[in-house]
């Protein structure tokens, strides 16, 4: 009895291994019917395998955090989609604690605002050779302009965002609100200069950066003009948030700090009043920010230009110098008749740039700077 047991054990193992035999050997046709469909399809028709193309959608749990590097690094590219309202929200953000963490080196930002073409642009190049961790470059032109720099060019690529503007029109406090608000998105940032393409610079790059370093007070010029085109441009409806005892006139070419220069582009009471009120001829440029800044910050301004200009032609727009009129003698009676208060004591150094030159007075004033007239 006990051997019809075990023979009938043996032979069901015998049956087991043997269907398991059978089911293998159907396992392996079918991987290899498999793999040759794969091959054929792949070659025939290119069709990758799933296997092959699918990448994991999984990210690893492991949260990034940026050092400080993230947050004082200048932009890297000054084209941006910003509109003028939230540009101005940004620049206005500033830190509550005074001491930088870091080893800042304040720069100078030299802010163009221009119709296109910047004709003088090789005298400016020989002006800043050598200083680029000491100054930035910002230009707005007409919206349709673009400039075509080399890269070796400290004005390549520094075009902003622009937007038309109007001479004797807010539009063009705007254009220079743009550019102020675009040059304070880089914390090194430290004095704004507005410029035209028809501006020099009269003296070296080291003695400007000086003279703005160890300034008390930023240069706009902010005076009380109690004639037809000072006072007689001021409306009543201003009142009583600028009340005509303040109302300043001054050149539309300015150099601020950056506590003045937050000041020009975080404005809200101001700017709607001259907005409305002051049109021509009221021309807006002339005293919307030497009024402001007189009112918030009077203490602050030196209440003069540092760019020369020569009004003794008479009419609306100051002279224009072209290649005959530079000489020696004209730089000489630019630079050497100056007498000004700088830090509440007498100085002989009083303008640091010079308008208007044409284009034509480009080679006679590389000639001067070679000269050594021009000292740079």
């Amino acid at each position: 009895m006990q051997s019809r047991v075990v023979a009938s054990e043996e032979g069901k193992s015998k049956g087991l291994s043997l269907g398991s035999m059978r089911l293998f050997v159907v396992f392996i046709a079918l991987c290899v019917v498999f793999s040759v469909i794969s091959i054929y399809t792949i070659k025939h028709f290119g069709i990758k395998s799933v296997v092959t193309t699918m990448s994991s959608t999984l990210q690893p749990c492991v949260e990034e955090h940026g050092g400080l590097e993230q947050w004082i690094k200048p932009p890297s590219n000054l084209i941006h989609n910003m509109s003028d309202s939230e540009l101005l929200w940004r620049a206005s953000l500033v830190p509550k604690v005074k001491r930088y963490p870091f080893r800042r080196v304040p720069k100078i930002a030299f802010m163009f605002l221009t119709k296109g073409p910047l004709p003088l642009a090789p005298l400016w190049e020989r002006f800043l050779k050598g200083h680029q961790r000491l100054f930035t470059v910002y230009i707005h032109p007409f919206p349709s302009y673009q400039a075509h720099f080399p890269p070796s060019s400290a004005f390549y690529k520094r075009q902003i965002p622009s937007q038309i503007a109007a001479w004797g029109k807010m539009s063009m406090c705007d254009a220079e609100r743009r550019l102020v608000a675009n040059a304070l998105l880089d914390i090194s940032n430290e004095w704004f200069i507005l410029l035209s393409e028809s501006c020099i610079p009269l003296y070296k790059f080291s003695t400007v950066y000086n003279y703005l370093l160890k300034s008390k007070f930023s240069f706009v010029g902010a005076f009380d003009d109690p004639g037809p085109y000072g006072r007689g441009r001021y409306n009543p409806n201003m009142a009583p948030l600028v009340d005509i005892t303040k109302w300043r006139k001054g050149s539309q070419w300015f150099e601020v700090n950056r506590k003045l220069a937050v000041s020009i582009v975080e404005d809200t009471a101001f700017y709607p009043k001259f907005e409305q009120y002051c049109r021509p001829a009221c021309y807006v440029d002339e005293h919307y920010f030497p009024t402001m800044l007189t009112i918030q910050a009077g203490g602050a301004l030196a209440n003069r230009s540092i760019t020369w200009v020569d009004w003794s032609r008479g009419g609306a727009h100051p002279a224009t110098f072209g290649k005959s009129d530079i000489t020696k003698e004209f730089f000489d009676r630019v630079l050497g008749d100056q007498k000004c208060i700088y830090n509440n004591r007498n100085s002989s150094v009083c303008v640091l740039f010079a308008r208007k030159f044409a284009p034509s007075a480009l080679e006679p004033l590389l000639e001067m700077v070679n000269s050594k007239v021009l000292d740079f």
